[in-house]
């Protein structure tokens, strides 16, 4: 996706105050509004205009987006950074006059379906109840075999007296489900946005990632695997010690097996109802010929063995 550069959109600085961006926007917005404007090219870009100041009038979604690396230019190709976001809330009901559906993929890369509006627009109206919000949070695979109690810091962004946003950090102790899965949601209820008068909190929505394994890779319930085995393991058969999350199994390697082909361990997955299952793919790793009694055996088996691996290739 190509990154946008918000504040060159809106003509503001990077510094500026949130009532310098509101300002720059009405500004801008008279100036390029399609309903109004000769300008070419007018309703792109006062949809980027827009898509700008649903970012920056934002406490919390300005502070996420001035995380990104500011000597980015406009344009210029954007991948999101891993994680960059997994301590930062949002507000799920700040939502500007326009449907930011039409917003672009840089947008939603960044904010996802946090940052579209679902229902009506509520400008303008009283909330007695605090705002929803959402963050992220990684946690290791083994904690969905088993559950666990994390302790998670969150980082909330809001206005001082002059239009500047103030970071605030935040401690809060989670309890892990067992059988959760990647990208499933945990509902924390009251630990949102404060509510106004005597309404209740809002609620935190935390979306759950596992991080990185060193040798799994989750897919819903299911994990995947590649299995270094030696070439007589796959020849002759054998049965191999393999371990999982949630303990060492005997995984059985038929007799003939080939470099590629996938073994089942079904309901060793991720538990849930049904459980996963593991899916082992084999990956024949060739032991190093370093003595001179190795490298006999390898030519007695090219002299014994007829054996042509590019057969397939050859017309």
């Amino acid at each position: 996706m190509e990154y946008k550069d918000y504040y060159k959109i809106i003509s503001s600085k990077r510094d500026a105050s949130q009532e310098d961006i509101k300002r720059s926007y009405r500004k801008l917005a008279r100036k390029y509004h399609p309903d109004i404007s000769s300008e070419n090219n007018a309703e792109g870009k006062f949809k980027d205009l827009a898509e700008a100041y649903e970012v920056l009038k934002d406490p919390k979604k300005r502070a996420a987006y001035d995380r990104l690396d500011p000597n980015l230019k406009s344009g210029q190709e954007f991948h999101t950074p891993p994680n960059w976001d997994s301590a930062s809330e949002f507000n799920s009901d700040q939502f500007s006059d326009i449907n930011s559906a039409d917003f672009s993929d840089f947008f939603s890369g960044l904010f996802g379906q946090r940052g579209r509006r679902e229902g009506s627009n509520q400008s303008g109206q009283f909330n007695v109840r605090g705002q929803d919000s959402h963050a992220k949070a990684w946690i290791d695979l083994e904690d969905a075999f088993y559950g666990a109690n994390r302790r998670i810091n969150l980082q909330t962004q809001n206005l001082d007296n002059h239009g500047k946003v103030q970071t605030k950090n935040r401690s809060l102790n989670i309890k892990i489900p067992k059988g959760i899965k990647d990208g499933q949601q945990i509902r924390l209820a009251g630990q949102g946005q404060q509510g106004v008068g005597h309404g209740g909190n809002g609620d935190l929505y935390l979306q759950i990632h596992f991080n990185a394994h060193s040798f799994y890779r989750a897919e819903e319930r299911d994990l995947h695997i590649q299995l270094p085995v030696a070439p007589w393991e796959v020849v002759l058969g054998a049965i191999v010690k393999l371990t999982t999350p949630s303990g060492v199994v005997d995984l059985k390697i038929p007799a003939g097996s080939n470099s590629g082909n996938k073994l089942r361990l079904k309901g060793r997955g991720i538990p849930g109802d049904p459980a996963g299952d593991i899916y082992v793919t084999l990956s024949v790793s060739v032991p190093p010929a370093t003595s001179e009694k190795a490298k006999a055996l390898f030519k007695e088996m090219a002299a014994e063995l007829v054996f042509n691996p590019r057969a397939s290739m050859e017309g």
